[in-house]
């Protein structure tokens, strides 16, 4: 079970690395859009990928969703290079209750993004979004990944015995 746990480390590890700079140059972008702050090329790729997955979400946030991308930058992003950090050097028991807060925060704020991208209806709209079934479920396998390992995460932190262990304290 050690071996299982440790290739999920390495996974999760990978996960808050490649989290950072999609934090920092492609997520931040929602929050100060036409500001001047990216290089070109970062703007030129967010419109890309909005146009080409057509995720209206990134390029006109709804209220709701730029709150989220706020607790990204703001709480989450913080939390990346600790949690990446920890998941390479394997073991860090102090990484358990950090983690089972973000894994629970990320996987409930995926929920009502999912819903969105399948129930919205986006015809009515003035933005571009997915109109075909094909095309939801194209942007929702972009989006399950962030689902995914977070609650993998949860449930390595709550049922890894690596992790769950009670550590017992001296008598003095």
């Amino acid at each position: 079970m050690a071996g299982l746990t440790r290739f999920l480390e390495w996974v999760f590890a990978f996960y808050f690395l490649t989290h950072i700079p999609i934090t920092l140059m492609i997520d931040s972008q929602a929050l100060v859009p036409g500001a001047g702050i990216y290089p070109e090329s970062m703007t030129e790729w967010l419109k890309w990928y909005a146009v080409t997955f057509k995720d209206p979400m990134m390029l006109a946030p709804p209220t709701w969703f730029y709150s989220f991308i706020c607790c990204e930058i703001f709480l989450q992003m913080p939390f990346f290079p600790f949690a990446a950090y920890a998941f390479l050097k394997g073991g860090c028991k102090w990484i358990r209750t950090p983690a089972i807060i973000y894994s629970t925060h990320v996987a409930t704020t995926l929920f009502p993004i999912l819903a969105h991208i399948l129930f919205h209806d986006f015809s009515a709209a003035k933005h571009l979004g997915p109109e075909t079934q094909h095309e939801r479920l194209t942007l929702l396998s972009i989006y399950m990944p962030y689902l995914l390992v977070p609650v993998l995460i949860l449930l390595t932190m709550l049922c890894s015995s690596e992790y769950n262990q009670v550590e017992k304290r001296k008598k003095k």
